[in-house]
């Protein structure tokens, strides 16, 4: 349409900018994350409208089709997904995410512009050559000659069809792992990291090849196409080997890419929004990366090829036959209300049972005979940094009651009862005794400190990281097998008669 000014346009993208900025500080609490959500779509849309309102757009039919069937598609897969099923529906965004990055530069690398008030066409590139290269043939063509600016632009789309690709491809591993329509364990097999290590390289080669080959402002398709299916194989290659726990913490990683593969796009399509959004996704991202790292103990390079060395959390899968002391869900009730402080340990089997509620309602009925409430939260805990608060904020627990891993260790030794549903990792007393163990050194909620301890389990499985937990053996320990919400509903009904 190209009704606005330049200087509207700016100052459109601009507002947008902002909004992103504001949703990145509000989504860093749960009382203000909902709004900060609100924030960044808003920002999100208003870059949109910009973009049609300040551009001479082609194929308009086209681009208005792609947006209907994109909404059909996201917006029912966002409301039916379950909890349980976010890490994966992020998974999947992210990879979509760094595709459309990647199949905009190699479009823009090949493709050609315009001269405005003319029929001739020039390359994408040549555009960033700022007007220095145009000669004029008899035959009304335009040929070009490359400068600094088109070699830039070209190592600038490279990157972002390498980066992208990569990402995308890891991105539907992770998903296929977190669905378990493949094994959640590290896939390794005799030679696996000559072959990452040979193929990242020959893809970096050919990003290369992409910088030089645009000595006439633009690149060959092949070459493109050699260069996404190497990065595609290194996606897989480097997302096969990380297994259990640290899934997650992949789909992190390759979030960052993802911004990193947008904000390379940016410069490219000479877009700042692009810029600014995609570097505030990879730094976001990267700290994130670290900071889950650091919740796990570990590095990140241990994350991610530790199990070409015997070290990825996915231990074994085997039921252990040792004793274990069980109760009933009226004994557990008669400890919960006779106890002067419970924390809850949320984790994953809460979320599967989609038995938050049920939990608030419990400790509701404790609160009412005087018992003090509080939900210790593991960092990690879940599938995703945050799984937890979300899920205990859907069922209205107030967030002064959910206190960080430091905060609820200092009160578990003043505890009566630890209530642990569905978590194992993130309690796991190995992480501070087993040098041996792949999550040694990383934090943990310490609730074996507590008088009692309660285990809600289904079954006596490993956790999600395949590592047995030795808590589940001690004389303190109690376990109550079975569905969580069945569970959690037997102990409050017995609980309601006490």
């Amino acid at each position: 349409m190209n009704v606005l000014s330049p200087t509207a346009e700016a100052l459109g993208y601009l507002v947008a900018a902002v909004c992103f900025i504001l949703a990145l500080k509000g989504l860093s609490s749960p009382a203000t994350a909902r709004r900060g959500n609100l924030i960044g779509a808003g920002g999100a849309v208003l870059a949109c409208v910009v973009v049609f309102l300040a551009e001479d757009l082609d194929h308009m039919a086209w681009i208005l089709v792609a947006i209907a069937v994109g909404t059909g598609l996201g917006v029912p897969a966002a409301r039916r997904v379950a909890m349980t099923q976010m890490p994966q529906l992020v998974a999947l965004f992210n990879g979509v995410g760094g595709a459309a990055a990647a199949l905009v530069a190699a479009l823009e690398l090949t493709g050609t512009v315009r001269i405005p008030g003319t029929r001739l066409e020039l390359p994408s590139l040549a555009a960033h050559a700022q007007g220095t290269f145009v000669a004029y043939s008899q035959h009304g063509t335009v040929s070009v000659t490359a400068t600094s600016s088109t070699y830039i632009a070209a190592a600038a789309g490279a990157f972002t069809v390498l980066v992208g690709a990569v990402s995308f491809a890891g991105s539907v591993i992770t998903f296929a792992k977190l669905q378990e329509l493949m094994t959640t364990r590290p896939v390794v097999f005799p030679g696996g990291p000559l072959l990452m290590a040979s193929t990242t390289v020959a893809a970096v080669g050919v990003a290369v090849g992409v910088v030089v080959d645009a000595h006439d402002s633009r690149v060959h398709p092949w070459l493109l196409v050699l260069l996404a299916v190497l990065a595609l194989a290194v996606g897989v290659l480097f997302v096969l080997p990380v297994g259990g726990a640290d899934v997650p913490i992949v789909i992190s990683l390759l979030n960052a890419f993802t911004g990193l593969a947008v904000a390379a796009s940016g410069y490219v399509l000479d877009n700042v929004l692009l810029l600014v959004a995609g570097t505030l996704v990879g730094a976001s991202g990267t700290i994130l990366t670290r900071m889950m790292a650091a919740a796990m103990g570990r590095s990140t390079a241990s994350i991610l090829f530790g199990a070409f060395k015997g070290g990825s959390t996915a231990g074994s899968t085997q039921v252990s036959d040792r004793p274990v002391r069980s109760s009933t869900a009226e004994d557990v009730a008669i400890l919960l209300a006779y106890a002067r402080k419970v924390v809850i340990v949320p984790g994953y089997g809460l979320a599967v049972a989609q038995a938050q509620h049920t939990i608030h309602e419990l400790a509701e009925v404790l609160e009412a005979k005087g018992v003090q409430v509080i939900y210790g939260i593991h960092p990690v805990a879940g599938r995703m940094p945050g799984h937890m608060n979300v899920l205990l904020a859907e069922a209205n627990v107030p967030y002064e009651q959910l206190k960080e891993m430091d905060e609820a260790n200092s009160e578990l030794p003043s505890t009566d009862v630890a209530l642990v549903v569905g978590a194992n990792e993130v309690v796991n007393p190995a992480a501070d005794t087993s040098t041996g163990s792949p999550i040694y050194g990383m934090p943990i909620l310490h609730v074996g400190e507590a008088t009692a301890v309660v285990f809600l389990k289904r079954s006596m499985r490993p956790g999600f990281s395949g590592i047995e937990n030795e808590l589940l053996y001690a004389p303190g320990t109690t376990l109550l097998f079975g569905d969580a919400k069945d569970s959690l509903t037997k102990v409050l009904q017995s609980l309601k008669t006490l």
